[in-house]
């Protein structure tokens, strides 16, 4: 029994749902052979499942123009909504040169199965250094995000999409909540307010801190860790994904906690992905969003807390989702607990911090990280799986 309706409204009001019913199913499937087909890479195919199980609401599908330019320039949707990253197909212009507008469009995914349909609207062209320095804040092809915008082709398809159909994960599907799933647990479980947690790193005590001090002052914490395409010095989803089960199963009140996969694919574009990220979690049904030391950065693009400084460019109302700002959190050998400039008397050569690319360093080397930084099961699979992995490049 519903005991309250959903504490937080969807992005632009309304829950987006492009999953191709059954008859649309058939019906596609009909044409199937018969439409033009546009291959999507990995980044897009996450896009489209977001879009249909709405995760991106009120997406339904590609940027127009319109919206992309509004995007880029202002982190507003055409309609003056807040939307800070543009979502795109981009395409060569052999690929775009014979596609009609006004007509569907096949979408296969890498392996060539068949997984969605676009109703293109539009092609148009766009300016790539242009959308990198607006969004990335760098047009230096060295950061991943700018790499990939980059490599992307000259001409973006627009229009509303379908997907073919909603599979389980490949890897985690236990874990596969979508928005209208999530929702519906927040409710059974009776939580009005949620914290949403963002990660693409595995967790370690930094997290833990913060992440606990949230749960002090809400309902229920949405562990939500991306598994889409991330770079390829990070740690892979399946070792993360060990390490949130546990911490779970060993640090957590299980009753309050909800973990899921976020199946979207990084995009380290720092303040704009931050925002990105929290109106994500609004659509899950989130009330809160934690937003720590250099949210979604890499290298030194952005500053330390340029990511919640940028929520200072929005009316709270806009959003609809409280920002939970939290300082870089650090071990204090004085008190020996962990703690922020905020909390803790210590002297900066009495604290602890590690950096996720020190932790790999200590790995590769075959060093446990350290209890300060990691608690001990995880800093144990974190040696197992890279143990398993420096095994493998010497197979023959």
């Amino acid at each position: 029994m519903t005991l309250y309706q959903d504490s937080i409204a969807p992005h632009g009001g309304q829950l987006v749902n492009r999953i191709a019913t059954a008859e649309q199913r058939r019906e596609f499937l009909d044409k199937a052979d018969h439409l033009p087909v546009v291959q999507l890479d990995e980044r897009a195919v996450s896009d489209l499942e977001l879009i249909a199980i709405g995760g991106f609401s009120p997406l339904t599908g590609f940027m127009e123009a319109a919206d992309y330019r509004s995007v880029v320039d202002n982190m507003r949707l055409a309609n003056g909504l807040p939307w800070s990253i543009p979502i795109t197909l981009s395409v060569s212009e052999a690929v775009a040169e014979p596609l009609q507008e006004g007509s569907l469009v096949r979408l296969d995914d890498a392996k060539g199965r068949f997984v969605g349909v676009l109703e293109l609207t539009q092609k148009y062209h766009y300016d790539k250094v242009h959308e990198a320095l607006h969004v990335y804040r760098t047009n230096e092809e060295k950061h991943p995000g700018v790499l990939v915008v980059y490599q992307q082709g000259p001409v973006n398809l627009a229009g509303p999409v379908w997907l073919m159909q909603r599979d389980p994960h490949p890897k985690f599907p236990t874990y596969q909540i979508d928005p209208a799933k999530s929702r519906a647990l927040f409710r059974e479980k009776g939580w009005k307010t949620i914290v949403g947690f963002q990660t693409r790193n595995p967790i370690h005590r930094a997290h833990e801190y913060i992440i606990k001090c949230a749960l002090e002052i809400v309902d229920g914490l949405f562990l939500h860790p991306l598994v889409g395409a991330t770079k390829e010095d990070d740690i892979p989803a399946d070792v993360r994904m060990r390490c949130y089960e546990i911490m779970l199963e060993n640090y957590f009140p299980k009753d309050r906690v909800i973990l899921a996969i976020n199946p979207a694919a990084m995009r380290y574009a720092g303040p704009r992905e931050a925002i990105f990220h929290a109106l994500v979690r609004k659509n899950y049904g989130c009330t809160h969003f934690i937003v720590g030391r250099d949210h979604a950065g890499v290298g030194d693009y952005y500053g330390t807390y340029d990511a919640q400084y940028i929520f200072d460019e929005f009316k709270p109302e806009e959003l609809g989702i409280i920002p939970l700002k939290f300082e870089h959190a650090f071990y204090c050998t004085r008190t020996q607990s962990m703690g922020t400039t905020k909390t803790s008397p210590s002297l900066p050569e009495e604290r602890i911090h590690l950096s996720g690319t020190k932790v790999r360093e200590m790995l590769c080397r075959g060093e446990l990280p350290p209890p300060e930084f990691s608690r001990p099961e995880v800093a144990a699979e974190l040696a197992r799986a890279m143990k398993v992995f420096t095994e493998s490049q010497y197979e023959i």
